[in-house]
């Protein structure tokens, strides 16, 4: 058997499309490298491909299949708006780290969404809340556009990308703290004291975040809109998700790891945690098994403080796993003295524009997503 196989006949083995094949090369299944031949096309390791023949032809119960899938497994969407394949970031086609050297979330948000053209209008906004930090603002001014908009399913298409449009003005005026004009990244790094030079490197981050296929706050923003529930409201349903410690809120995890290195000194913090059988938070993605394309595009752009990258080195070193996205943009903050609720806040901003492309593609479909559960209690009496 020859070691190395096409995507043509890999596929034809599998009996799978190319977005599904893809999908095996970044859960690590299928290792792929390029081809020698003609380097802008793939190989892949022909024994991966046998052993998950044998697996497929091995059948298993539909409520396991079901079950794996919840997890990092197959693919359960259908959804033409972002895909991870070949360890990159892709937006509609297009790859992600190449649209930060020159895109704004402006116009990713507009790719996202399918659109084309000028941006949508935008209507006057309320003021902002004035009180609370950045997160608990942003929280309160969803909820308050919430509670006031239309359901999404009866609108055009053109209403709905506007009110996109609208969610991320909403919600940069929420972390700014006041009604503002001009592009979302200026908006917050002038509010955050920045540069131009830093303004820059917001927008990168911003566009680098903004979606990343099927993930918990965007399944949850998916599941909402799939009720016909308005765009702020899905869009409530994301942020919600997006708070919690094993998603947006992981960078508090990394900032703990770097005051432990601080305290300690960075190899013994490292062995300590080891020791311990912790984890190192920021550190490792299962979608991107070689590293982490986002955190290597902000990485190249800005120089890191030096004891953080010497602990991204030692914790690469000592467990082979790079650096994601969440000790990145710990770093990015760090380097630009941004108040410590700042990575939330642009990973939020950012990816609203994900939740919001990825409500309005559920809507177009008309179904609702209602998953059943394998029950595993008592058994029902009599």
């Amino acid at each position: 058997m020859t070691e190395w196989l096409t995507a043509e006949a890999a596929q034809t083995r599998l009996g799978v499309r190319p977005q599904t094949l893809y999908a095996y090369v970044s859960r690590g299944r299928v290792r792929a490298e390029p081809d020698p031949v003609d380097p802008r096309r793939s190989r892949y390791r022909a024994s991966d491909i046998a052993g998950l023949e044998v697996r497929r032809t091995r059948g298993r119960k539909r409520a396991d299949v079901a079950a794996e899938a919840i997890a990092w497994g197959e693919p359960v969407l259908a959804s033409a708006i972002t895909t991870v394949a070949d360890g990159r970031l892709f937006y509609r086609g297009a790859d992600a780290a190449l649209l930060a050297d020159t895109e704004t979330l402006e116009s990713v948000a507009r790719r996202l969404r399918g659109g084309q053209g000028a941006a949508a209008r935008r209507e006057m906004r309320p003021a902002p809340p004035d009180n609370g930090t950045m997160r608990t603002r942003a929280f309160e001014a969803l909820a308050l556009r919430a509670a006031v908009a239309p359901p999404a399913g009866g609108m055009s298409d053109i209403d709905l990308a506007d009110e996109a449009a609208l969610l991320l003005d909403i919600l940069c005026d929420a972390f700014v703290g006041q009604v503002g004009s001009g592009p979302i990244h200026a908006r917050l790094g002038r509010a955050w004291g920045l540069g131009h030079a830093g303004l820059d490197l917001v927008r990168r981050a911003l566009v680098l975040l903004a979606d990343h296929e099927l993930n918990a706050s965007t399944f949850a923003c998916r599941v909402a809109a799939s009720t016909g529930a308005s765009l702020a409201a899905a869009t409530l349903a994301g942020l919600s998700t997006l708070s919690g410690p094993l998603h947006g809120g992981a960078v508090a995890g990394v900032r703990r790891l770097a005051e432990e290195a601080e305290g300690l000194g960075t190899q013994e913090a490292l062995a300590a945690r080891l020791v311990r059988g912790l984890s190192t938070p920021g550190f490792g993605h299962p979608l991107y098994p070689e590293g982490d394309p986002r955190a290597a595009a902000l990485r190249r752009v800005f120089a890191a403080p030096p004891q953080l990258e010497a602990l991204r080195l030692s914790v690469e070193s000592a467990t082979g796993a790079r650096d994601n996205v969440d000790f990145t943009l710990f770093t990015l903050a760090s380097a630009l003295d941004l108040p410590a609720d700042a990575p939330f806040a642009l990973f939020a901003q950012a990816r609203c524009a994900g939740w919001t492309a990825h409500a309005i593609e559920q809507i177009a479909t008309g179904a609702l997503i209602r998953p059943r559960a394998r029950y595993v209690g008592s058994p029902p009496q009599a």
